[in-house]
C-alpha cells in the first residue's frame, strides 16, 4: 500500500493569501479532500493522508513530523498565490532536492498543465519548509492567483477545482504507477453475418438443404415475415 501525503495549506486562524472573496485556507482544503477521493476511487493499493481534513491551524513542523512519521511515499502541499501579475500555475521542489522530488514535480506539473491550461509560470525551487523538512519526494503547488481577478474567477467555479484536483491525481498517479480500478473495456467486433457458427453448421446446412432456408446469412435476425415464411414451408 503506497502512502501519500496531502498537504492542504494555512487552516483554522491562518487563511493564507485572501482577494476577491477567495481565502487560500478554503480552497487547499477543497482541492486536498478532493485528491483524496478521487485517487483512492479511482486506484489501487494507495492510501492518502492528510495534513488537515477541516478548517484548523497547523504549524508547519507538525505537519511534515506527521507526514515523515506516517513513512508517505510523497508529499504534495497545496496552495493558491497572490501578488503575481498575470496569474497563472507554478510548482516548487527544494533548492537541493533529490532526484525523486525533481522527476515528481516533472511528472506532477506537466499533468496539471495538461488539464488546467493556462499560464505555465514554470517549475522552481525555493527554500521552503514543507519541501525541505519532508524525507520524502516533496512537491508544493500554487494553483492560480487569488488576487488576480481571472484566476479568481477560475477558483470560485467547482469546474476548474475539478480540473484542478484531477491534474494532481494524475500526476501522482503517474509517478507511482499506480493501476486503475477501472478494467478497460474491449470493443467487441461485430459478427459477420454471411458466416455460421462453429457449432450450428450441421443443422443450418440441413436445413439448407431441405429448403427451409436459402442458405444465406445465417447470423442476420430473423423478421415475423421469415419467421411466417418458414413455417409455411415447414408445414
Amino acid at each position: 500500500m503506497l502512502k501519500v501525503w496531502i498537504d492542504a495549506g494555512h487552516g483554522g486562524k491562518d487563511p493564507g493569501a485572501v482577494a476577491n472573496g477567495i481565502q487560500e485556507k478554503d480552497i487547499a482544503l477543497k482541492v486536498s479532500l478532493g485528491i483524496k477521493e478521487r485517487l483512492e476511487e479511482t486506484y489501487e493499493d494507495v492510501q492518502v493522508l492528510l495534513s488537515r481534513s477541516t478548517d484548523v491551524f497547523l504549524e508547519l513542523r507538525d505537519r511534515t513530523a506527521k507526514a515523515n512519521a506516517a513513512g508517505a511515499d510523497v508529499l504534495v502541499s497545496i496552495h493558491c498565490n497572490a501578488g503575481g501579475g498575470k496569474g497563472g500555475f507554478e510548482s516548487f521542489r527544494y533548492t537541493s532536492a533529490s532526484q525523486n522530488s525533481i522527476k515528481l514535480q516533472e511528472t506532477l506539473h506537466k499533468a496539471i498543465m495538461s488539464k488546467l491550461g493556462g499560464i505555465d509560470r514554470g517549475q522552481k525551487s525555493k527554500n521552503l519548509h514543507m519541501v525541505r523538512e519532508s524525507r520524502m519526494p516533496a512537491v508544493l503547488t500554487e494553483n492560480l492567483f487569488v488576487d488576480v481577478v481571472a484566476d479568481a474567477d477560475c477558483l470560485k467555479q467547482a469546474s476548474v477545482i475539478k480540473t484542478i484536483i484531477e491534474g494532481h491525481v494524475l500526476g501522482i498517479a503517474a509517478y507511482l504507477g499506480l493501476t486503475s480500478k477501472l478494467m478497460e473495456v474491449q470493443p467487441v467486433k461485430p459478427r459477420d453475418i454471411n458466416i455460421v457458427s462453429k457449432w450450428a453448421e450441421t443443422a443450418w446446412r440441413d436445413m439448407s438443404e431441405r429448403g427451409y432456408f436459402d442458405g444465406q446469412r445465417p447470423g442476420s435476425p430473423i423478421t415475423r415475415e421469415e419467421v411466417a415464411v418458414l413455417l409455411s414451408r415447414i408445414l
